[in-house]
Order: structure tokens, then C-alpha cells, then sequence
């Protein structure tokens, strides 16, 4: 895995974080809250749950930062929180969806092109939010903290708590579903 400056900057902020350094804190609170918002989004399906499951997360983060041995880990991590206090509120209560106008809402991409291409490119952004939205939680979180986090496999397993190849799985799984899901549209408008 190759590391990158925002990876490098973001260890530096653990490690700045668990010295003490208040304002190291609150940019890497900053900088990692949209990422853990989305991630429990994905698993809850519901955004005011999801905020604050976050932000009970990140009382647990702070209280273990200190305990963190390796700041590369900080992802993981930070993500495997997240995920338990998913799991337990499952236990709590019976899951709720985001229609896909709240998740447009919700997840905000970027695009810098213009004209046709850009609404062709929302249409598909749109047709692919909305097949995402129908997989398993599980697989939905492990394909968004791979293609989306940019998290290796590994890291993933850490995150989800379950074993690298149950992440592979899921992967795999999802990745058919959209496949078939994407292709059986584009068939059935072509007829």
C-alpha cells in the first residue's frame, strides 16, 4: 500500500492528538468526520442516526487515542468504532432507509464537467447511489470503504471486525449485484 500526504498528514495529527495538541485534535475530527458520517450512514441507513452514533463514536475515540499504538491504524480503527456502535444500535431498534432524494442529499460529489456530460454523469452517479442503496449493509460498507475510503483489505477486516476474506467475499458480492443490477437496466432500455 502506498502512502500518500493526506495519509501521512492524518498520522501526524493522531500522533500531535495523543501528545496533547487541541488543535491537532480538532482538525483531525474535522477532517475524519464526514468520512465516519458516511460510513455509519451506510451501515444504519438513516443520517440523524447516524450522526449520533458518530458522535458517540468519537467520545470513544478520544477516551482510546492515547492507547492507539500505531497511528497508521488510525483508520481502521476509527472505522471499527464506528461499526460497533452500528452493530449495538441494530440491536436496539429496527433499521430505516434514506429514500434516494435524502441520500443525494446526504453524499455530495463533486463534478467539474459541464453540459451533457455532467448530467449524463449525475444519471449515472444517481443509477449507481440507487443500486448501492439495495445491497446488504454489509456489503455496502465494505465496497464504499474500499472504493470510496481508498481502505486496503486488511484495513477493512479491522474496520468491519471480521476476517480478510469475508471482506474479499463481500466485495465480490456486491460488485455482482451492481454489475447484473446495472446491466439488466441498460437491457431492458434498449428494448
Amino acid at each position: 500500500m502506498q502512502r500518500d500526504s493526506e495519509r501521512i498528514f492524518d498520522e501526524y495529527l493522531v500522533v500531535s492528538a495523543q501528545a496533547g495538541d487541541r488543535a491537532a485534535w480538532q482538525r483531525l475530527v474535522a477532517r475524519w468526520q464526514p468520512r465516519l458520517l458516511r460510513h455509519a450512514w451506510r451501515l444504519t441507513g438513516h443520517a440523524d442516526r447516524a450522526a449520533d452514533l458518530v458522535q458517540d463514536a468519537w467520545i470513544d475515540i478520544w477516551k482510546g487515542l492515547r492507547r492507539l499504538d500505531d497511528a497508521v491504524a488510525f483508520p481502521a480503527w476509527a472505522f471499527r468504532i464506528v461499526t460497533r456502535r452500528c452493530h449495538r444500535a441494530f440491536q436496539n431498534a429496527d433499521r430505516e432507509r434514506l429514500s434516494l432524494t435524502e441520500l443525494a442529499d446526504t453524499v455530495s460529489e463533486s463534478d467539474d464537467a459541464t453540459g451533457t456530460e455532467a448530467l449524463a454523469r449525475e444519471i449515472d452517479l444517481t443509477r449507481v447511489r440507487e443500486v448501492m442503496a439495495e445491497l446488504p449493509s454489509t456489503q455496502r460498507a465494505a465496497l464504499s470503504l474500499f472504493h470510496l475510503e481508498d481502505l486496503s483489505v486488511a484495513e477493512i477486516a479491522i474496520a468491519l471486525d471480521v476476517p480478510p476474506g469475508t471482506v474479499k467475499t463481500r466485495l465480490m458480492h456486491a460488485r455482482r449485484k451492481i454489475r447484473a443490477r446495472l446491466e439488466g437496466d441498460s437491457n431492458e432500455q434498449d428494448r
